[in-house]
């Protein structure tokens, strides 16, 4: 196999339509080997094209990839081949990949159902993306969204606009570092469990790394989302007679399905057990889609670090999370409680005043470490979703952390019936002489050693 190749001799030059440069661009793909694109420009570009394993792609300072509409409308610029046969791609490396979307933002499904990624990759492994740069991501698409994955190295990625910056679904071993994100939505969506358009499949994510990243405001002030959001779920076997709405999942025959369907609240009886080997099959008037072939009742994120994130916007920064609405309930009433596990939080500078809870958490999780961090207005909310009775105990440490609140601050918030909760704080440093912080149990309880002043509850 040849080294190196240059794409431009494949015929893929900033003055090519964008059917040519697709056309050229895949040629140079499908030779394999490491694919260069040195000359500077603009290259329009009007379908998908396909990356297979052992394959990099590298694109130089001055080269921009602008999708165009040519033949019509198309979701990813770049997919993995593996990802049309659930078959994993090995050692893909795409580097400095600027990218105009040019208000081509749509979701197709055309290649895999769930996923939507500008940069999209599923069924992979050994993936190293560097560089990535997307300045006009719309209200549709996420600008990277990777699910099914071992060993990503995400790095040096800039991302503005409207929906999730990086999106990853079910995975291990990750590393997203240096990032700067200006979104409407999440910068970060960690979505082990997700609407049924929003990941093609469900599972764990666990062991890894977001670090040396910033949330930055937009200039209009919009937003939803947080920096990032901590997803979990869980499902049941089916049965006859179970109720279901849009989005949620069921074991049957060694398989998982899901329910497609509008988002308009509306639930279904079923009584005829979904079967089939893939695609979608109505029964009982409800659209079941196979989604994938390996059996989980769980989802959620686990053995997960956040370090050195610097949080400009005032929003909520972290939210652990399970949906509860008409789009997807995450927990499925009688299932299995899934715990999310070990997430720690190191270095979280809040730049803002406004009052945002540093943690949300509607999520049984096991414990939670956060250190040397500073606070402003930012208590650590825990609340119910109205999904399930019991949350499960929750140890939460503070070590070496700095307060900036100049008086009361509402530091633990619990809103959970019989929740309890280990709370210490060790090294802590409170800049105002008039700080204390309340640990308001609300109508569970909080056992607490700590060395902060502390309020009356």
């Amino acid at each position: 196999m040849q080294a190196f190749r240059k794409a431009e001799d494949y015929g893929f030059r900033p003055e090519a339509s964008g059917i040519e440069n697709a056309d050229a661009l895949q040629r140079a793909l499908d030779a394999g080997g490491t694919i260069t694109v040195s000359c500077p420009g603009t290259y329009k570009l009007a379908r998908t094209v396909y990356i297979g394993s052992f394959t990099s792609l590298l694109f130089g300072n001055g080269v921009f990839v602008r999708k165009v509409d040519e033949q019509g409308p198309f979701s990813h610029v770049l997919l993995n081949k593996g990802a049309l046969t659930k078959t994993y791609d090995e050692h893909i490396v795409v580097e400095n990949l600027h990218m105009e979307i040019n208000g081509m933002d749509c979701r197709t499904f055309v290649d895999v159902f769930g996923l939507h990624g500008q940069l999209a990759f599923y069924y992979v492994r050994d993936l190293h993306i560097e560089g990535f740069r997307c300045m006009d991501l719309g209200r549709m698409q996420y600008g990277i969204h990777i699910c099914n994955f071992e060993d990503l190295i995400i790095r040096d990625v800039i991302i503005k606009g409207d929906k999730d910056g990086v999106h990853l679904g079910r995975g291990r071993r990750f590393h997203i570092s240096g990032g700067v994100f200006e979104t409407y939505d999440d910068a970060v969506a960690l979505n082990a469990h997700d609407y049924d358009v929003g990941n093609p499949e469900l599972g764990w994510i666990e062991d890894g790394v977001v670090e040396n990243c910033h949330d930055l405001p937009r200039a209009n002030g919009e937003s939803v989302g947080f920096f990032c959001r901590i997803l979990a779920g869980a499902w049941r076997d089916w049965e006859a007679g179970m109720e279901v709405q849009k989005s949620d999942t069921v074991v049957s025959n060694g398989r998982l399905y899901r329910v497609k369907a509008d988002p308009d609240g509306r639930r279904f009886v079923s009584h005829t057990q979904p079967v089939h080997v893939k695609g979608t099959q109505e029964l009982d008037g409800i659209q079941w889609a196979m989604i994938q072939e390996d059996v989980v009742y769980t989802a959620g994120v686990r053995n997960v670090t956040f370090r050195n994130i610097h949080l400009h916007k005032p929003r909520i920064p972290f939210s652990i999370h399970f949906d509860n609405g008409r789009f997807s309930r995450s927990y499925y009433p009688g299932a299995s409680v899934p715990a999310q596990e070990q997430l720690a939080f190191d270095n979280i500078r809040v730049l803002y005043d406004e009052r945002k809870p540093m943690l949300s958490i509607n999520t049984p999780v096991d414990v939670l470490t956060v250190s040397n961090s500073s606070f402003r207005n930012n208590p650590i909310h825990i609340h119910g979703n109205q999904a399930m009775q019991d949350y499960g105990k929750t140890h939460i440490l503070l070590n070496g952390c700095t307060f900036h609140h100049p008086g009361t601050l509402e530091l633990i918030e619990n809103e959970v019936e019989a929740k309890k909760i280990y709370f210490k704080s060790v090294g802590s440093l409170a800049v105002n002489d008039a700080f204390e912080a309340r640990l308001t149990a609300g109508p569970g309880e909080i056992v607490a050693d700590s060395d902060l002043r502390l309020a009356d509850a």
